[in-house]
């Protein structure tokens, strides 16, 4: 979606379709910009108001038409909820409902009018309304042979523009300018986590992260496994044997802060389908494994969004990926492997793969010697029966730093609640035959995971974000679709841009 700040009248907008957010307890009479848009479509807001009909109540709406030959055709006023609840999330919502509605009457292009709204956030309420639209406009279709004319439904047109209306704001021009950057990142990520293995395969994740890089003017590197063996990444390599796609190390850098500066490097895990390897999970469900790549996927599309709005930060993102399936090659329960980090690794259950290879991607970030680290997985199943789908969890070694995220995802409507990292978990991992195991049985399966992490690091700053929980599945919320979240995309990008005005 193409998204368009403009500081116009409202009424002025040529649009088929002009959503107007209005608050609970608004007096639209009383209200200029509200009350013309009203008048231009008969009045339809003054007469629902005094029936009781619309109080501005979240879920309250009522369209009208436009009377005049230019200006909006359709206007619809929706309801918002109180002024002192408004918040991010509010314009977020708001904006995937325009896009719904406009999905409802077939229209490819609509308006949002933020004008109107004084005070507050605009700034923040701009970028979390351009974030609704697009987000909300994202669908995944590439894969469908084309309907119609064979007795099947003609598909809806993509909602392609959308204007938002921010009168003389100059923070709101800039919000939308940062929502739609944040939103397209997220919505690329969502695009590579849809496609299904044999499409969104290791090479093809990395040929995807070059495109990436082309776009958004960052420098790549991607590293096979002949390059994997000279880095000694055992562990990383030790998944990949049991398929027959090559892994691929993707590193992409954005060089936005001062020369010589420490970088702050995200890292996602990039398993391309997973199935448990020798440690074969159940079948039930096991389709869903194609989303086990939604950790770098969300590190891809920020790097995009990272380069497009050029942050005056260094950044860098990692993505180990490969495949975990199970062959006469394949590593087996019990077998010990050597990370690049020296240490070695009793394999005890080949499903725990993807600390496999994140612990040899972390210690492969440490040669920039980075201001931080953060990675994100869809590490354990432990974290979905913890946190459900509600929340992601994150782990680290600074207070300071698990609190910077957990801002940066309340920003971003992507919360996450901290767990405990503690030494004494340590000692789940202990092995009579190799320097650590990699479970630590089923008490503290989170804790125990990002503990093993945590031994690949030095002294690196550092904190995971495991989004098992919250990467994919079933949404109420009007601005996504059900599959594939994006998550935690926006949240690395708020903690990216917090760590850039610092």
């Amino acid at each position: 979606m193409r998204v368009e700040a403009w500081a116009k009248a409202p009424d002025a907008v040529r649009t088929p379709l002009l959503v107007v957010p209005v608050t609970r307890g608004m007096d639209v009479s009383k209200h200029p910009v509200v009350d013309g848009l009203d008048r231009l479509a008969g009045g339809v807001l003054a007469r629902a108001v005094a029936a009781g009909d619309f109080q501005g109540n979240e879920g309250d709406r009522v369209m009208g038409y436009g009377s005049r030959a230019w200006g909006p055709a359709r206007v619809l006023f929706l309801g918002i909820g109180g002024r002192d609840a408004l918040g991010a999330g509010t314009f977020r919502e708001a904006g995937g409902k325009a896009v719904r509605a406009a999905e409802k009457y077939r229209l490819q292009s609509l308006g949002f009018c933020l004008a109107h709204l004084d005070g507050g956030e605009p700034g923040r309420w701009a970028q979390a309304a351009a974030e609704g639209l697009v987000l909300a406009s994202w669908c995944f279709d590439e894969l469908k042979s084309a309907l119609g004319g064979d007795g099947g439904e003609p598909p809806e047109p993509p909602v392609e523009v959308a204007i938002i209306v921010v009168g003389d704001s100059p923070e709101g021009a800039g919000g939308v300018r940062i929502g739609a950057a944040f939103a397209a990142g997220e919505n690329r990520a969502r695009t590579l986590q849809a496609r299904p293995g044999n499409v969104a395969t290791p090479s093809h994740l990395a040929r995807e992260a070059v495109r990436i890089a082309d776009e958004a003017g960052l420098a790549w590197e991607v590293l096979g496994p002949s390059e994997m063996e000279a880095e000694r990444m055992g562990a990383l390599l030790s998944v990949a044997r049991g398929s027959d796609e090559e892994p691929r190390l993707i590193i992409l850098r954005h060089d936005g802060g001062g020369v010589g500066s420490p970088p702050l490097v995200l890292v996602g895990k990039g398993l391309t389908f997973d199935a448990g390897g020798i440690s074969i999970k159940p079948a039930k469900g096991m389709e869903e494994m194609k989303y086990d790549m939604s950790g770098g996927a969300a590190v891809l599309g920020a790097m995009l969004a990272i380069g497009r709005l050029k942050l005056p930060v260094n950044v860098i993102g990692i993505v180990p990926s490969t495949e975990n399936l199970l062959n006469g090659s394949a590593t087996k329960p019990g077998d010990v492997v050597r990370s690049r980090a020296g240490k070695t690794i009793e394999v005890v259950n080949t499903d725990a793969e993807g600390r496999l290879i994140l612990a040899d991607a972390l210690d492969y970030a440490s040669r920039w010697d980075p201001a931080a680290i953060v990675d994100c997985a869809t590490l354990t199943g432990a974290c979905v029966v913890a946190l459900g789908h509600h929340h992601s969890a994150v782990l680290g070694t600074e207070p300071e730093l698990v609190a910077e995220l957990r801002s940066a995802g309340s920003m971003a409507g992507q919360p996450c609640w901290p767990l405990p990292l503690g030494r004494e978990y340590r000692a789940q991992l202990e092995s009579d035959c190799a320097d650590l195991k990699n479970i630590g049985g089923r008490a503290a399966g989170t804790i125990t995971a990002a503990c093993f992490l945590s031994e690949f690091l030095g002294d690196v700053p550092w904190a995971h974000l495991d989004i098992a929980g919250t990467a994919y599945g079933k949404t109420k919320k009007s601005y996504l679709r059900d599959g594939p979240l994006g998550n935690p995309c926006r949240l690395l990008l708020e903690w990216v841009r917090m760590r850039a005005d610092t």
